[in-house]
């Protein structure tokens, strides 16, 4: 599944592919290739990125285009 967003974001962000593939533990080069759509992401990477950038997963997978991040809400 190619995720344009996973791009987008790093991108509004300012930030390197080096610096996301240091956060998932991999190389720039087998990040590059879950960016652009040759390797399918790992759902638990996915779910990585979304905490880190502060997104839903829904969000990145472009099922909305609100970013609301759901990690940050308290349950009653």
């Amino acid at each position: 599944m190619y995720l344009k967003r996973l791009k987008e974001l790093r991108v509004d962000r300012d930030l390197k592919q080096a610096k996301i593939a240091t956060l998932l533990g991999m190389k720039q080069q087998q990040y590059s290739r879950y960016e652009i759509g040759v390797n399918e992401i790992p759902f638990e990477y996915v779910v990585k990125l979304a905490q880190f950038y502060d997104v839903s997963i829904d969000y990145i997978a472009e099922l909305t285009d609100q970013p609301t991040s759901y990690f940050h809400k308290k349950s009653s």
